[in-house]
This record gives structure tokens, sequence and C-alpha cells, in this order.
């Protein structure tokens, strides 16, 4: 049984992350987690000696959270009924990337899938400020849904790389479920002024190449100086289902929601991409 968080801050675009989800996930048993967070808008000492749990003033933060999981739960239920998939429901007081990691560990969840923009994010900015907090911190894969896309069957799934250094086994094992659960076709791309690929990305090629073998898979090269402008455009030309993106240091995700927010405005996901962190380390050398 897979273990899915769904992270919701009650909006429109939470909702349409959760919608997507469970659509994404519709021929997998799956036990779901709907979480919300939340903190006063200033602590008081009763806080401070406990949470809301302990203080003996009520606090309408809890009172939200509850009635919120509670018709988001029934919402689901009415809207998407599905004998494989199962609720629990989390409403914590807590910073919602601490509380991620600790529901991370704490239940040995496999995913998280959240829209990529708040419920008050400006429409020009790529990736929404807890979007971006979770990819950075998270151990696990983060599902990104872009604000108001609704599912589609996914037939192609897009991996950018540069072959610039291998690939941790674990991390391709979940690119290659994910195009398993949608019987698509994965599409290795690299972005290059110049098409020559030195040795050492050639070996790193080859040996991705030979993990892939089984999967129906391609190769392909694209010219492009911005790597997000250019994989955005490969997307839209092919009408690509979703996007694979290893999350490494260095890497252009890294780079794009390092940027400031006018930079990021140049590239826009359309469609929902999924980031794998990377456990790979440089080899200690030999001595």
């Amino acid at each position: 049984m897979k273990k899915v968080l769904l992270p919701t801050d009650f909006s429109a675009n939470a909702w349409n992350a959760i919608a997507y989800a469970v659509n994404y996930f519709q021929n997998e048993k799956c036990l779901f987690y709907i979480l919300h967070t939340y903190t006063p808008t200033f602590y008081r000492v009763d806080y401070m000696m406990g949470g809301p749990v302990n203080s003996a003033i009520p606090d309408k933060g809890v009172e939200t959270a509850q009635a919120g999981l509670e018709k988001t739960l029934r919402d689901i239920r009415k809207h998407y009924p599905n004998k494989n998939h199962q609720f629990k429901t989390i409403s914590s007081f807590n910073i919602l990337t601490d509380e991620i990691e600790e529901v991370t560990a704490r239940e040995g969840l496999d995913i998280i899938a959240m829209g990529t923009q708040g419920a008050t994010g400006a429409k020009e900015i790529f990736l929404g400020t807890n979007t971006v907090h979770v990819i950075k911190k998270a151990k696990i894969p983060v599902l990104a849904i872009p604000n108001g896309y609704a599912f589609k069957e996914i037939d192609t799934i897009v991996f950018p790389t540069d072959y610039t250094r291998p690939y941790d086994p674990e991390a391709l094992g979940f690119l290659a479920e994910i195009c398993k659960w949608h019987k698509a076709k994965l599409i290795v791309l690299n972005v290059k002024e110049d098409f020559v690929l030195n040795e050492q990305q050639n070996a790193h090629k080859k040996a991705l190449g030979a993990f892939l073998q089984p999967m129906d898979h391609s190769f392909e090269q694209v010219k492009g100086e911005l790597m997000p402008n250019a994989i955005h455009e490969y997307v839209e030309k092919h009408r690509i289902g979703l996007l694979a993106i290893m999350n490494r240091k260095h890497t252009f995700l890294h780079r794009l929601i390092n940027k400031s927010t006018i930079d990021s405005i140049g590239y826009h996901s359309r469609i929902p991409f999924v980031a794998i962190p990377e456990s790979w380390e440089e080899p200690l050398k030999k001595t």
C-alpha cells in the first residue's frame, strides 16, 4: 500500500492537487494522509507551554483546521469514491516543512503531492514558497501539480539530464516505477549548446541506458542556452504528461528555485512534475 501525503491549506489550489493525486493513484492501493498545519498570529504563553492542546483558551485555528479537514474528507469521498483508497487526517500546530519531515519518518511515507502555488501566490511565480521549501527539504519524492491542472492519462514522461554525474539506483528505481504505473514511455532529454558529450558523460549515459533497457525509452537532445526554457518548450511542443527531475544540488531545478522571483518568471511549468531526491554523493578518492 502506497502512503501519500496531501498537504492542504483548504485553498482551491490545494483541492486541485488532492483531486489530481487521487486520480493519479486511482489504480493503486493507497493510504492518504491529509495534512493541515497552522500557527497562531502571535505566540501566547500557553502555546509555549505545550501548544493548543494544553491551552485553557479556545483557539480558532484548531476548530478551523478540524472543520476544514472533515470537509475535505467528505468532498473526496463524494467526488472520488475508490475502494483502493483509505484516508487519515492530521492537524498540527507546526511549520509545514518540519511537520512533513516528522510525519515522513513516523509513518514511512512514499510520496508528497501538493500544488505549486499557495492560496495567495502570484500567478507569475513558478513555485509557491511552501512548495519550494518542501522540495528542498523532503527526503521522499514530491509530486507538484500546477494550479488548475486536471488529471490526464500520462503517456510520456520527460527526464532532463546533463549526464555529468552517475545516478542513484534507488532514485532511478522510483523513476522506473512511475513509468510502470502509467505504462508510459520515458524520454531522457539532454539540453546542450554543444551536442558532443565528453567521455565521462558518455559513460554515465551508457550506464543509464543499461538500467533503462527493459523499459520503453529514448534519448533525445535539444539545443538551448536556457535549460528551463528549453525543457518547457519541448514539453509544450510534444504534449508531455509528466516531468521527472532528479533533486540534486546544482541541477537546473535548484538553480531555478534559488533564483529571485523576477528571474523565475522565465519558466512556467504547465504540467505536473515529480522531484525525486537523490542520495548520491561524490565518492571518496582512493589514497
